[in-house]
């Protein structure tokens, strides 16, 4: 703690500095979300550190405009406080974050509100760059749902904790998008081509799974995490390894059943690591007709039920966060988010969002309909520049890099 009191007069000229750089981004926003419920992000204090407990749980704490803003303007003032060691980021109710609010982005996009959906997409990545370049140890507690952006509020952190409660997903495709909020970075870089399997099926792991291929740092059970509150309640400390030696204290001993993702890995490699989507589906349908391969046969009925163009682009951007790095992959996922709520591209996202969650018939029509039907041309568009007079995403990267 010596060490971070002083260095105070540095971080917080550093912060100023980010607070100038950021201004034109967020400033002309504050206005209209000020009047918005401060209680979307709670704040609980602790000896050495503050926790953020995203509280929206009717809505399994979906992330809003007002939500990614609070929460810059919390973790930039906790980093420069030389009296807090560390960062703690909870969920309230039976989920940690089920990511965007997808179905208010439906509306305002069918509304003719895209400005407001740009504020949406430039904070989120914001403070998911910002959690990326983090000065001090952050810790997410992964209790429940955590999908989409909720794994990309927690994953470029320095800790997550998964339970027996987790329920992890990047379901994007399924709604006409594509994994964002940093997916094409951690989702990339994860084993093989997990990645990939993650990100064209949706499919679902648990927190031992999660852990197993390193989307979660430790495991608990749901039952015991007060100790583990407790714990960093009262810890005094700015050192990563006293926080994960805690964290491993507190925590359980699990291992992968059989039905675990592990040991799927060699045919996910196999087919997963082909050139395209149509390749991949037919590797598939091989494997599937083969012994105890059912999950194959899940795998082809999700890829089969996704969004054609999404599953293209999602490949493709996955594919080019390999050779990404964080800032990169955020910049270019919010090109490809802003083309996919634009209707003259795609109606895609809009079609998904009213199948799955408003309508919810399960039947989306998807245009192209087909694999086949999805020209290069239109893939392309989605990593075009945004234009002569559509600001890319600007992240403080000059500022930041350089202190990590």
């Amino acid at each position: 703690m010596q060490l971070f009191r002083a260095l105070a007069p540095v971080r917080r000229s550093l912060s100023t500095l980010r607070r100038a750089l950021s201004t034109t981004t967020t400033t002309s926003h504050f206005a209209s979300h000020d009047d918005q419920p401060q209680n979307e992000v709670l704040v609980e204090g602790m000896s050495s550190a503050r926790a953020a407990i995203l509280n929206r749980p009717s809505n399994l704490n979906a992330l809003n405009t007002n939500m990614a803003i609070r929460l810059k303007k919390l973790y930039e003032s906790w980093e420069d406080n030389p009296d807090l060691g560390f960062v703690v980021m909870k969920g309230s109710g039976r989920a940690f974050c089920a990511g965007g609010d997808v179905v208010n982005l439906y509306r305002l996009v069918n509304e003719g509100k895209v400005e407001d959906c740009k504020d949406f997409f430039r904070n989120l990545y914001m403070f998911i760059y910002i959690l990326g370049t983090y000065l001090k140890p952050h810790v997410a507690v992964l209790d429940g749902v955590t999908m989409g952006g909720g794994a990309g509020v927690s994953v470029p952190g320095t800790f997550r904790i998964a339970t027996d409660k987790t329920i992890f997903s990047t379901p994007e495709v399924h709604i006409g998008f594509h994994p964002d909020a940093g997916a094409s970075f951690y989702l990339s870089h994860l084993t093989g081509h997990i990645g990939e399997y993650l990100a064209l099926t949706g499919e679902r792991l648990n927190g031992v799974d999660m852990l197993a291929v390193g989307l979660a740092t430790h495991y608990c059970m749901s039952a015991r995490l007060s100790w583990i509150d407790e714990r960093l309640s009262k810890l005094i400390t700015d050192d990563p390894s006293v926080i994960d030696s805690s964290l491993a204290q507190y925590g359980d001993l699990v291992y992968p059943d059989k039905n675990s993702i592990v040991h799927r890995l060699e045919v996910i490699d196999k087919c997963f690591g082909l050139e395209t989507v149509e390749e991949i589906l037919d590797a598939l349908e091989i494997e599937a007709a083969k012994p105890n391969q059912d999950w194959c046969a899940s795998a082809l009925k999700k890829l089969k039920e996704a969004s054609p163009l999404s599953l293209k682009v999602s490949l493709r951007s996955i594919r080019e966060g390999r050779f990404q790095t964080l800032d990169e992959c955020l910049v270019r996922e919010y090109r490809m988010s802003l083309h996919g709520i634009s209707k003259p591209l795609s109606h895609d996202f809009c079609e998904g969002v009213r199948a799955r969650l408003v309508d919810k018939d399960l039947a989306p029509k998807w245009d192209p309909p087909t694999l086949e039907d999805v020209p290069v041309d239109m893939v392309d568009d989605y990593f075009s520049p945004l234009g002569e007079f559509e600001p890319e995403l600007k992240l403080p990267t000059h500022l930041r890099e350089a202190f990590i």
